[in-house]
């Protein structure tokens, strides 16, 4: 432990962390570059901060305040002692709906402060594509901007007050000044006095200078913002619009006051096709002058990407044809029959002007969110493409007078033709700013050679036209190299004044926006950049190897959502980097890239990362990369447990089969025995199970003992379908086993059981995945002939059914895998499909409520929809809970070490939700695990869909 560590921990009651994991978790983040810190303090509050800035000061150590870690310049990575805001210092302080203002803490993140004040009637105005996740403090840092600048421009003009903290430790409240208060306090001395006297000589020496090399199109973020000194004249000052946009170069925000604005009433989108990117720019002016609230792009690549998304795929149906680009134009209003107007005459307009070759118009809330949705990822898409070549970001945020693009876009493209790369084009037509991207391999030489020469030509080409360099994204790493073309060695000279007053001993992030290093200094990934390869059980080739599977992850945060969805959550409960999905990434990363030992692959360290990922495989559909981190943990464990000795828990959950097949004999007893308060104390105690959570009775008769003894129907008009029965339905629920039969036989088919093994789902979970492929191998050889015939294979329990269709092609990589599992179906889809072919069933009419749980494993791989599907055919009203993962996970909520954290998930958004259900309605989950949670919970029993629909047969 070294001095920095030892005084800091003294002090701050907030985490700190200087362990070489940590310490490389927070050397990345959505961009190109990585800067290894000198440690980690997340800070529960101002004292914190200010404990931390002094040991700092004493120490002459840099310091970097970070929010959510998302830039796309490197701004959030610098050798120095990094703050991360965000874990704690996350709440909204105080808001005045009078007078429109909040006053919040910088680790806030946008939607959370949107989703706080939208009962009132109000919003933030900026909103970054990146708005769930992305931290108020990173917004004032960056001066952001986003989808809705042409109605509320950029953060700089919603900051009303800053409450900082200067290098040397003094707090200072930054806001509006009247000439004769900014003379007073001109002349104070220490820290704030030297600042106003500075400022006020910039503001003298520098006026004309400012007034003539700024561009005059007003979505500029490059630089600092020395023009507000100039716009203010002798009226009154903002000092925080000075400051907004210093990248932490100048302080750290411990409050901010922000306006806030009114929510508009209405609004709805006409969603534009175009057969090229330059048709789309032609229209653009035209579709300006109609008034609309946003006008965004979208190209050809991340359309294509998108439809490789799961998660985005399902938001493609307003897409027609294959568009070479979109144009989402919004129009916000008072009234519904106002936006209408707004889109009827865009549309005539179109009609008239002919541009677009068709469009699509959503009024609906819900949709227009999904296509909002569909924007924001773009830019996550475009950073998870598969291979060494990746869209990079460092040209990407220029700007200028929109009447340019139709000129200024083509030469663009011109630049990348001629350094022979193509691009990636999406962003704010409205304003003039469109995020463009090279696809550059930067393991290569000729990708760096690329990126100088790139970034070199549009710099010039940008100021040829009169625009900015850096419009939302910020300076960072990537374009601070570059401010001295834009603005000429006077102005930088200014800017270096700034620096200087604000922060004499150069430790705030410093090498940001003045005196930075070279453009392709510090990345990621360079020429050096290696990899080692570990042997697998799974089969990683279609994501180019397990090290490839690791790095499609590239760092843009969306697993630090918190509102809605599944992924991540563990962030979700601990509010932790290193429980992000991006964490865990990173982690492996520096594994497998030789920054930390090798032999680390299978150490304690890497196992504490790995360990509160529950496997949900939220991030295989909902991280824009695609990243699985749930298959990249299972070949972690079977390495970790081959090197240090598989536990007997593995053992006794892996194994859940082989005890209950046992437990089955004698259920009665059975049930006694684990019910003894002795013996859960010692399995407590002995293995960490934890004694809170009960364990699941064994039914007096086995599913198959049922199956056996009843009697099938003499007629199966419709055919076979195989029924897997996993191992809960056998020996657990068998109900909801017989329910789908007596569904399927009423739908006449002749149900087939066969002679099956446990799917391998706690197998595989557990780590254990030689004995996983030997189930395989025995269901697959059992399965193949039916489903090679065209039999359908029918499933009940999400997590075994799409066991299947996933890890059995994983283990095996056998054509006879692949088979089985694209026959393979949840009960849901198969009762759908056969609908699709004919199949009535006699339903009773609507009338009965019906809340819905979703499965994460389902949710992940085929959704929910079959399932609201089914049930809504069935009779019921469903509605569906954004519960996120319940916190079960297969055995994960019964480990003591787990447990808590288990309970936080479950309590956050589905017992709340369930609770909430009238008594009446039916509660529906198909996961065991999720029926669990909501029972232990929230007191009630949900059902199976199986027994949902076997219940409304019944009653028809």
């Amino acid at each position: 432990m070294n001095d920095l560590e030892r005084e800091l921990r003294r002090v701050v009651r907030g985490s700190v962390r200087f362990d070489p994991a940590s310490l490389l978790l927070y050397s990345t983040d959505a961009s190109m570059y990585q800067v290894e810190p000198l440690g980690v303090v997340t800070p529960r509050d101002p004292d914190d901060v200010i404990a931390a800035f002094d040991v700092a000061r004493r120490q002459q150590v840099a310091l970097l305040p970070r929010g959510g870690g998302t830039s796309l310049t490197g701004q959030t990575v610098n050798r120095a002692l990094v703050l991360d805001f965000s874990q704690h210092m996350n709440g909204v302080v105080e808001v005045n709906a009078e007078e429109l203002w909040a006053r919040v803490q910088p680790g806030l993140v946008q939607d959370e402060l949107n989703a706080h004040v939208r009962p009132i009637g109000l919003l933030f105005g900026p909103d970054t594509s990146t708005s769930n996740r992305a931290t108020l403090g990173g917004m004032i840092g960056n001066n952001s901007g986003g989808s809705h600048s042409i109605a509320y421009g950029l953060t700089v003009e919603h900051v009303l007050e800053l409450d900082a903290l200067l290098a040397d430790g003094t707090r200072v409240r930054f806001g509006t000044v009247t000439p004769a208060e900014f003379e007073a306090k001109a002349r104070l001395d220490g820290a704030e006095g030297r600042i106003y006297r500075e400022l006020a000589a910039i503001r003298a020496e520098y006026a004309e200078e400012i007034r003539k090399r700024y561009p005059k199109h007003w979505r500029r973020v490059a630089g600092y913002n020395l023009n507000e000194l100039v716009k203010a004249g002798d009226g009154p000052l903002n000092m925080a619009r000075v400051l907004v946009g210093s990248e932490g170069t100048l302080l750290t925000v411990l409050e901010a006051k922000v306006r806030l604005v009114r929510r508009p009433k209405t609004t709805a989108l006409d969603v534009i096709h175009y057969a090229s990117i330059q048709d789309a720019l032609e229209s653009s002016q035209s579709i300006l002058e109609t008034g609309p609230y946003a006008v965004e792009l979208t190209d050809k690549l991340i359309l294509d990407l998108a439809r490789d998304n799961i998660e985005q795929r399902a938001r493609m149906a307003f897409v027609q044809g294959d568009p070479g680009a979109i144009l989402i134009v919004e129009y916000a209003g008072e009234t519904d029959a106002e936006v209408r107007s707004k889109v009827e005459a865009l549309e005539a307009r179109r009609a008239r002007e002919r541009f677009g070759y068709a469009a699509h118009v959503a009024h609906d809330p819900a949709e227009q969110q999904s296509i909002w949705k569909l924007r924001k990822a773009g830019l996550g898409l475009l950073l998870g493409m598969k291979g060494d070549k990746k869209p990079i970001a460092f040209v990407e945020d220029t700007c200028v007078d929109p009447r340019h693009l139709k000129d200024f876009v083509p030469r663009f493209a011109d630049v990348f033709a001629k350094h022979d790369t193509t691009g990636a084009y999406y962003g704010h037509c409205s304003v003039g700013c469109l995020h463009i991207r090279p696809v550059i391999d930067l393991k290569t030489p000729r990708g760096l050679e690329q990126v100088k020469a790139i970034a070199d030509e549009i710099t010039d080409l940008v100021l040829e036209f009169g625009g900015t360099i850096s419009s939302e994204h910020g300076d960072g790493r990537a374009r601070s190299p570059f401010l001295e073309r834009m603005y000429g060695p006077t102005l930088m000279q200014a800017f270096r004044r700034l620096k200087q007053a604000f922060d004499p001993e150069n430790r705030m992030n410093p090498g940001n926006i003045v005196d930075s290093p070279g453009i392709i200094e510090n990345l990621r990934y360079g020429v050096s950049y290696k990899t080692w390869e570990p042997k697998t059980l799974l089969d990683f080739s279609g994501q180019g190897g397990f090290a490839a599977a690791v790095e499609m992850c590239n760092g843009v945060g969306v697993c630090r959502k918190k509102l809605e969805g599944t992924m991540c959550p563990s962030y979700m409960a601990t509010k932790d980097e290193e429980h992000s999905t991006r964490g865990r990434a990173n982690a492996l990363r520096a594994v497998l890239s030789g920054r930390l030992p090798a032999s680390e692959f299978t150490g304690k360290r890497l196992y504490e990362v790995m360990d509160l990922c529950l496997e949900c495989k939220g991030c295989k559909a909902e991280c824009p990369a695609n990243v699985d981190m749930a298959k990249l943990k299972y070949e972690f464990l079977y390495h970790y447990y081959q090197a240090n000795g598989l536990p007997l828990r593995n053992r006794l959950f892996g194994r859940v089969a082989r005890w209950s097949a046992l437990g089955a004999r004698t259920p009665r007893l059975s049930n006694a025995i684990n019910a003894l308060t002795p013996v859960r104390w010692l399995l407590d105690k002995t293995v960490g199970i934890d004694r809170r959570r009960p364990l699941p009775a064994l039914a007096l008769e086995t599913f198959e003992d049922w199956f056996r003894r009843r009697t099938p129907p003499a007629t199966a008009p419709r055919g076979e379908v195989v029924l897997f029965h996993d191992t809960f339905v056998t020996y657990n629920t068998p109900s909801i086993g017989q329910a789908a039969v007596q569904v399927l036989e009423s739908a006449g088919y002749r149900v087939v059981l066969v002679d099956r093994k446990c799917c391998g789902r706690p197998l595989i979970s557990k780590g254990m995945l030689d004995e996983a492929r030997e189930h395989a191998t025995w269901n697959v050889a059992r399965l193949a002939p039916y489903a090679r015939r065209g039999v359908a294979i029918v499933g009940l329990e999400p997590s075994c059914l799409l066991t299947l269709r996933d890890e059995w092609v994983d283990l095996l990589r056998t054509d006879d895998a692949r088979v089985v599992g694209e026959q393979s179906l949840l009960l849901e889809q198969f009762l759908l499909r056969e609908r699709e072919r004919g199949l009535t069933l006699p339903f009773p009419a609507r009338g009965r409520k019906a809340l819905l749980h979703g499965h994460c494993h389902q949710k992940a791989m085929v959704g929910t929809a079959p399932t609201v599907a089914a049930l809504t055919w069935a009779g019921y009203d469903v509605s569906e809970v954004d519960s996120g993962c319940c916190g079960m996970a297969g055995s994960f909520g019964f480990e003591r070490e787990h447990y808590d954290i288990s309970v936080a998930l479950g309590n956050r958004r589905l017992a709340p939700a369930v609770k909430a259900a009238p008594a009446d309605t039916t509660v529906v989950a198909p996961g065991i695990s999720c029926r669990q949670q909501i029972e232990h919970l929230a007191g009630r029993r949900a059902k199976h869909p199986a027994e949902a629909l076997w219940e409304a047969l019944a009653r028809s």
